[in-house]
């Protein structure tokens, strides 16, 4: 099974695009919900994806049902969205590792407008997006094996995901 993660910041359109390709059939999983990440209590140590969420704890992916899915068998092609301080980890077992990015106006916007959850609604929150701009995404972009504009209508991000991870 071809394992391929979608990752960016957000507001890049990591959910849309994982929905996407699930109502095309595909095994395509969002681990930005609570069945696949949770709160956890974090200390003040400095990260290199930046300051938590939250003032002592931050929204990280549930490793052992992480582990599990990534086990699993039963697809052709299995892709998993999502962003978290704990996923490093778990890179090496992604075959493709892409990263959506998009201008910080978009995000911005797709923030403000969103309502697949709250987070991003908030100044401060907004701040802490655009600020990752600067510190996390190039750290991911490091990572990635390819890099995909989601400022592109949703078709053609998705045709741009499928054609890379036929090849």
């Amino acid at each position: 099974m071809k394992r391929i993660l979608l990752t960016g910041l957000s507001g890049v359109g990591k959910s849309t695009v994982i929905a996407a390709l699930a109502a095309r059939g595909y095994t395509a999983v969002d681990a930005d919900c609570d069945e696949y990440s949770e709160w956890v209590a974090v200390g003040d140590e400095s990260d290199p994806l930046g300051p938590p969420v939250e003032a002592g704890r931050d929204w990280m992916w549930r490793e052992d049902r992480i582990r599990a899915l990534l086990a699993t068998e039963d697809a052709d092609i299995l892709f998993l969205g999502g962003c978290a301080a704990n996923m490093r980890a778990f890179l090496p077992q992604f075959d493709q590792i892409i990263l959506l990015s998009a201008p910080a106006d978009v995000m911005v916007a797709r923030l403000a407008t969103r309502t697949t959850n709250q987070y991003g609604k908030r100044p401060d929150e907004v701040a802490r997006v655009l600020g990752q701009l600067e510190t996390v995404e190039p750290l991911l972009r490091r990572a990635a094996t390819h890099e995909i504009t989601t400022s592109a209508p949703l078709e053609q991000v998705v045709a741009s995901v499928l054609r890379l991870a036929r090849a």
